[in-house]
């Protein structure tokens, strides 16, 4: 009598608390979507194709018995499952445990909020499947239980992987008739045993709708059903960046998008195009609507795939973007690379760099179109991605004129965001400079004290509001020859420039009164732990004081942008203007001359000018007790006066 195999042994596990609840959500919250399970499956499969015939370009050996990579696509309703097949890299034991019965390295916690939210009313839930690595648990919106048999390429291993979604999972080698699914290669075969709410997913025409719809763009052939002679895939095969893009429609584009991003937002502006010439290679890339959350974290690597004659080769290339495009998502595939060509090589290749420059230069230039011809869509990239593509003034010199035609920046001309050829166009006659004010906040720097004599005089200002705006002014001296000057630095002599009134502006450096000459001594001796000096300033027309730095020193933006991020330890002292044809002003110049009150009172109201000065350019108070009392002084003796 023949003896019965035995079965392996088989390892129980648990799921964690954090992905119990999520497989709860995927399964009941997002159950109206459920064509995405099957899409989420087969990209699954292309990727493991992918990694498979790029290991076997280095190790032929690992696919010899592979032939054509493919995805397979079985439905049984005797027994109401649904099996996806693929002959790619494959699974050993940690990798199933690592990659299915735990989603730890995708961060559970942020998941869960991410998820919760788009199961509210008004969002697609959708898009949140495959975001964060969870595409294989959509299978739990179709089935009651999944089982998962795998081989790593190059090993003999096969294993099983089965779990109901709700109780964990189970790990133990596979049976015979079990690794029979593989037929004898590596790879991957999901069974779901498909629920009774599910069952048109049993049925052929269902399946081939979901495919076309969703995985046309795989560069693998999709088949269904068994093996037969001249059988054709379901899908196009041909990959999409290698197809005209007449041939290609907006949908296509949108779900490769999806694909290969696992995004929730849709592409803002695609760029597809063939370059031929000294470096030819194919591109298809995307920028997104929605920055994300870690554009400006330094570990962040570029997000686009290279490709060399349709072979995967790796998703973070060091060199082949600049970093200032790290948010570009999509495909490049390289016709002169050559296939054996290791990561660590990659980034000294001479191709390499020449297809970096020619896709920022093409990137650039779809971008000055957009400006052009869909402005709000350019709006919203600028809003979401102008602060890094700025970060190319700094460190892309050969690129920096095509930047700066697609550099937008907020100024005092109006609400509008300008260029720096236009501002250069509105510059007044006898105007040498190109002023800006750098800060934070907008709003603030719209109502800055330093800016009002520019406003009177009509002269327009642009605000720099990103961080890096103050290190690529340090490097970019000029545009068009005219030098950059900061309006909180230095003396600035804005005498020649009439008023919109038509006066002439007061000279600055002209003789001040004596008493205005007293005020500035005495303030100058009073502050003299405290500021540089005082002096008259023709900044100012509404506001009594105002801080700016010396001319040798740092911008006051910059200075405190490196106090925080590079503990710069500075030991400037800031310059205090005064308005000489402000009201109080004039008033302290009396009692400064021994008129009226106790000249001992000025003091006090010399300190509250400098700390009111500090508070607009948003500075904090050395001693905040101290101007709390002499305001509440000051207050007293103005309702008793």
């Amino acid at each position: 009598m023949k003896t019965k195999a035995r079965k392996p042994a088989e390892e129980q596990l648990d799921f964690s608390a954090d992905v119990s609840r999520l497989l709860d959500i995927v399964a009941n919250a997002l159950y109206s979507h459920q064509d995405v399970f099957l899409r989420e499956l087969i990209s699954n499969s292309s990727d493991a194709c992918d990694r498979l015939r790029y290991e076997a370009v280095q190790n032929p050996a690992l696919a010899r018995d592979n032939g054509e990579f493919h995805v397979r696509v079985f439905k049984n309703t005797d027994t109401r499952t649904l099996t996806v097949v693929d002959n790619g890299i494959g699974m050993n034991r940690e990798e199933l445990v690592d990659n299915l019965g735990t989603i730890a390295k995708s961060g559970t916690a942020a998941l869960m909020e991410k998820m919760k939210a788009a199961s509210n009313p008004g969002q697609d839930p959708l898009k949140m499947i495959g975001q964060f690595g969870v595409g294989f648990y959509a299978s739990f919106m179709v089935s009651d239980s999944a089982e998962v048999i795998s081989r790593r390429a190059g090993e003999d291993a096969v294993w099983r992987w089965h779990s109901d979604g709700r109780t964990g999972y189970t790990v133990r080698e596979a049976t015979e008739e079990e690794a029979a699914r593989l037929e004898g290669t590596s790879g991957t075969a999901i069974t779901l045993h498909i629920k009774a709410g599910a069952a048109d997913f049993l049925l052929e025409e269902k399946i081939k709708l979901v495919i076309t719809r969703y995985s046309d763009h795989i560069n693998f052939p999709i088949y269904l059903g068994e093996r037969k002679e001249g059988e054709k895939p379901v899908n196009a095969v041909t990959a999409i960046w290698a197809r005209p893009k007449s041939d290609v429609t907006d949908k296509q584009y949108t779900e490769f998008y999806h694909h290969i991003t696992y995004s929730i937002d849709e592409p803002l502006k695609t760029i597809h195009w063939r370059a031929e010439g000294t470096v030819e290679f194919s591109a298809l890339l995307y920028i997104p609507t929605m920055r994300p959350w870690d554009l400006y974290d330094p570990s962040r690597k570029n997000a686009v795939k290279l490709y060399v004659r349709r072979v995967f080769i790796t998703e973070q290339c060091e060199g082949l973007l600049y970093p200032w495009l790290r948010f570009l998502r999509g495909v490049i595939d390289s016709e002169d690379l050559p296939l054996n060509i290791s990561r660590e090589s990659l980034q000294f290749n001479p191709v390499v760099s020449r297809i970096r420059k020619a896709v920022a230069r093409r990137v650039l230039s779809e971008l000055q179109k957009l400006a052009e011809d869909d402005y709000p869509a350019f709006a919203t990239f600028w809003h979401q991605f102008g602060a890094a593509l700025k970060e190319g003034l700094y460190d892309a010199y050969e690129l920096r004129e095509e930047i700066f035609k697609v550099a937008r920046f907020p100024s005092t001309a109006g609400d509008d965001l300008t260029t720096l050829a236009d501002y250069v166009a509105r510059m007044q006659d006898g105007q040498e400079h190109i002023y800006f004010m750098s800060g934070e906040n907008l709003g603030a720097l719209r109502n800055s004290p330093q800016i009002e004599g520019f406003r009177s005089r009509g002269i327009e200002v642009l605000f720099m509001t990103d961080t890096i705006d103050d290190f690529w002014l340090q490097a970019v001296h000029d545009f068009s020859g005219k030098p950059f000057r900061s309006v909180t630095k230095g003396s600035i002599d804005l005498s020649k420039f009439k008023q919109d009134t038509g006066e002439q502006a007061p000279e600055p450096s002209a003789k001040p009164s004596e008493d205005i000459g007293k005020l500035i001594e005495t303030l100058a001796t009073i502050l003299k732990e405290d500021v540089g000096t005082v002096r008259l300033s023709s900044r100012l027309t509404e506001s009594p004081v105002c801080l700016v730095a010396a001319d040798n020193e740092a911008d006051l933006n910059l200075e405190r942008v490196l106090k925080i991020h590079q503990k710069y330890d500075a030991k400037s002292k800031r310059i205090l203007e005064i308005n000489g044809s402000h009201p109080l002003i004039l008033k302290l110049s009396r009692l400064a001359s021994g008129e009226g009150q106790d000249s001992e009172d000025l003091g006090d109201i010399a300190h509250l000018l400098l700390d009111q000065a500090r508070i607009i350019q948003g500075e904090p108070l050395p001693d905040p007790s101290c101007f709390s009392r002499r305001m509440a002084k000051a207050l007293e003796k103005g309702l008793s006066g």
